[in-house]
C-alpha cells in the first residue's frame, strides 16, 4: 500500500484538457456492447467487493451489471460513433441572416479523472448561410459530446467542431457553465464555485456579435 498523505494533491489533479479528441484506444470498438457491460460488472463488482460491500445482500448484488448497463448504453453512449445524431440540414428559405441561439440546453457529462458527474447548460448559437439546422439537433449534439468522459475545455471544442462541420459555417458561439463534483463532492468540497468555457468563432470572434450572444443567453425569459 502506498505511504503518502493521501491528502496530498495528486499529481492527476492537474487540469490539462489535451488534444479535441476523446483520447480512444483503437481497438475501442472490437468489443460488442453486451461484452463490454459483462466485463464492466465483472470488475465493479470486484471493486464493490474490495470496499468490503455483501454482493448477496438484495439491494446490491444487481448493482454491478446496472452500472455496467449505464456506462454502455447510457452515460458513455456518446464514445460510440454509432450514435452520433444525424445533423438534417433544412433550405433557409427564409432568407434569415441573423443569430439563433438556443440557450439552456441541459448538460450532463463526466469528469474523467475521476468519473463523477458534470452538470450544467450549454448555450449554442449560429448565424446561418444557406441552411439551418433542426432545433432539436443542437441539444443532441449537445448531449452525444457530454456522453463521454470530459474535460470541459474539449467538451465545449467538440461541440462547437461539430456545428462547424455541419453547418459548412465558422459562424458558431458554444458558452457551457457547469458544476463539477470532483470539486463540490471531494477535494476542496467547495459547491459555490461554476465553471464556465466558451469557443467562438467566424462572425463571433467580433465583439458586436459576440455581446449580442452573450446578451441572449443573459436576458430574462
Amino acid at each position: 500500500m502506498d505511504k503518502r498523505d493521501w491528502n496530498e494533491e495528486d499529481p492527476e489533479e492537474e487540469h490539462f484538457a489535451g488534444s479535441l479528441d476523446t483520447p480512444l484506444r483503437s481497438d475501442a470498438f472490437d468489443l460488442t456492447d453486451d461484452q463490454k457491460i459483462d466485463g464492466i460488472a465483472y470488475h465493479f463488482r470486484e471493486i464493490m467487493t474490495l470496499l468490503g460491500l455483501d454482493l448477496d445482500d438484495d439491494s446490491l448484488k444487481g448493482t454491478p451489471r446496472r452500472v455496467a448497463k449505464m456506462y454502455v448504453k447510457e452515460i458513455f453512449d456518446g464514445l460510440n460513433p454509432e450514435n452520433r445524431p444525424v445533423a438534417r440540414l433544412f433550405e433557409n428559405k427564409y432568407g434569415y441572416r441573423q443569430m439563433l441561439v438556443e440557450r439552456d440546453i441541459t448538460l450532463y457529462s463526466s469528469c474523467e479523472h475521476h468519473f463523477v458527474p458534470i452538470i450544467g447548460k450549454a448555450h449554442v448559437a449560429y448565424i446561418p448561410n444557406e441552411h439551418v439546422i433542426g432545433l432539436s439537433k443542437l441539444n443532441r449534439i449537445v448531449q452525444y459530446y457530454g456522453r463521454r468522459p470530459q474535460v470541459q475545455e474539449r467538451l465545449t471544442r467538440q461541440i462547437a467542431q461539430e456545428l462547424r462541420d455541419v453547418l459548412k459555417s465558422e459562424n458558431v458561439a458554444v458558452l457551457i457553465e457547469a458544476d463539477h463534483l470532483c470539486v463540490m463532492s471531494r477535494g476542496v468540497n467547495d459547491v459555490s464555485s461554476s465553471t464556465i468555457t466558451s469557443e467562438y468563432s467566424g462572425l463571433f470572434e467580433q465583439d458586436v456579435y459576440r455581446l449580442e450572444f452573450l446578451q441572449a443567453i443573459r436576458s430574462p425569459k
